[in-house]
């Protein structure tokens, strides 16, 4: 997803190739979702004839200032793109457009043909990114509402821990916040919050100065040197969080340690526990997290040794606090009470045999489905006080009723009895 460091490959594309240069002829695609505002006809009219004077860029915001406005201004969104006709953009996906190549590509929202011969075209495959035509884009919305880039305004070390002071929300979600700082994306966050050692759901106004000395630090190297390689990732050090984070959960290591993956400020995090704890009144809280994000054999250890503490508790009754999946209930004497476990177990196999013997395929499945469900014998017609819920216990008194039915007197139903019941009448 293009960040500062992939919008400012593509303008720096634009300054080096285009400038001087006049428009000959533009295309703009009938899409109102990416095209904002205006219709193409008249946005192609805007930009023909016009020369390219300089390429300016804001957080994740790009514009391309004319010799005179309107100017065409581009908010690249999750998968906006520059591409320049024989010219490598930027390494952070194939950006160099071939001789057997779709050109330009059914994607594209705006091409442009200057009049030297070179053509260039932004695409957007997903469709969520803007193309606007603006008198002034540094004085319009988005660009207007955004807090200071974080390459050419960065904030001194100072103003940042006092406007982290006065921040309670999670340090990860706040630099994300584009009115706070502009151009850090989600990559950038967990790279640098990663490097500086701060765990992401740590609460800005927690920050302590040591911290903030580290995080100033690694917002403005982390970002300088991704602009300074053109945003081409094979050329990140090797130490950065970057080349693990979109690895399965299992095989995600970094230097040798495991890497974690939360929700924090609304994204996917990645982020190592090992170095980045949370601290203050929240590190009680990072126990809680691990439990969240244990590995799924850990889980299912966990959830059998609670199943059986359970059998040899209270008949089964008391769910798993192990937080992990639901896994199938071990198989127990007693479904109905806590007493008497052996006599209602022997009760219940009665009953099966004899729903096997009447072939009765349609009381059995529901029977199952209700073991499933609840874990709870089918009682008879009057329940026990002790019994718990059951859920179809309607069919299953019909079903016993039918059975006894044929057995006994036409139209008298006999009523067996089961668990307790039966007891009392041996006794």
């Amino acid at each position: 997803m293009p960040e500062l460091p992939e919008v400012e490959a593509a303008r720096r594309a634009i300054e080096e190739n285009c400038l001087g240069k006049k428009i000959k002829r533009s295309v703009v695609a009938d899409d109102a979702k990416v095209i904002d505002g205006i219709s193409p006809s008249d946005f192609e009219a805007s930009l023909t004839g016009k020369t390219i004077v300089a390429a300016h860029r804001k957080g994740k915001n790009m514009w391309i200032q004319l010799d005179s406005p309107p100017f065409p201004s581009f908010q690249f969104g999750m998968a906006g793109a520059i591409y320049i006709k024989g010219v490598a953009v930027t390494k952070y996906k194939r950006s160099a457009v071939n001789e057997d190549d779709e050109w330009p590509s059914k994607y594209s929202k705006l091409f442009i043909e200057l009049d030297d011969g070179l053509e260039l075209s932004f695409t957007d495959k997903r469709r969520f990114a803007k193309v606007r035509l603006l008198q002034n884009p540094a004085s319009a919305p988005p660009i207007s509402e955004l807090g200071p880039d974080a390459l050419l305004e960065p904030m001194t070390e100072e103003e940042l821990f006092k406007s982290l002071s006065k921040k309670k929300i999670g340090i990860k979600a706040l630099i994300l916040d584009q009115s706070f700082i502009s151009g850090v994306g989600n990559w950038i966050a967990d790279e640098v919050l990663y490097q500086a050692r701060i765990h992401p759901l740590q609460s800005a106004a927690t920050i302590s100065k040591e911290q903030c000395g580290a995080l100033h630090k690694f917002l403005k190297e982390v970002i300088e040197v991704a602009v300074e390689v053109g945003a081409d990732s094979s050329q990140f050090p090797s130490n950065w969080i970057f080349h693990n984070r979109e690895k399965k959960p299992e095989k995600a290591f970094v230097d040798g340690k495991k890497i974690e993956f939360i929700n924090a400020g609304g994204r996917t995090s990645a982020y190592v526990p090992e170095l980045q704890k949370l601290s203050g009144e929240q590190a009680g809280k990072e126990v809680v997290q691990g439990k969240k994000k244990s590995s799924k054999k850990s889980r299912d250890e966990s959830e059998d040794e609670e199943n059986v503490k359970n059998v040899k508790g209270k008949g089964g009754k008391k769910r798993s606090e192990s937080g992990g999946k639901k896994k199938t209930p071990v198989k127990r004497k007693s479904n109905s009470s806590d007493n008497d476990d052996d006599d209602d177990g022997e009760e219940e196999k009665e009953k099966d045999e004899v729903e096997e013997t009447n072939d009765d395929k349609r009381a059995k499945e529901k029977k199952q489905k209700g073991r499933k469900a609840g874990n709870k014998k089918p009682p008879a017609k009057k329940k026990s006080p002790e019994s718990g819920d059951d859920s179809g216990d309607e069919f299953e008194e019909e079903e016993e009723e039918k059975k006894v039915q044929v057995k006994g007197k036409k139209g008298v139903a006999k009523k067996v009895p089961t668990g307790r019941q039966a007891k009392k009448r041996v006794k």
